[in-house]
């Protein structure tokens, strides 16, 4: 893990300043997506078929994370 940790430190200094905030937004956004693969992955493992959100409901949970 060090080594990958030292190797994400090389390429961040070698981003220029003004690159920095886009590599950051989309950082950002394919850790947002991996954490909702992840939790959707979890629900399925336990979801049983009278576990059922209507839409309002399931857009409510959403907003709340």
């Amino acid at each position: 893990m060090n080594l990958l940790r030292m190797r994400i430190h090389h390429l961040i200094e070698q981003l220029a300043d003004e690159d920095l905030q886009s590599t950051w937004d989309i950082v950002y956004t394919l850790y947002c997506d991996f954490y909702m693969l992840k939790a959707i992955e979890q629900v399925k493992r336990s979801q049983q078929p009278w576990d059922i959100l209507t839409h309002e409901e399931a857009v409510r949970l959403l907003m709340f994370f």
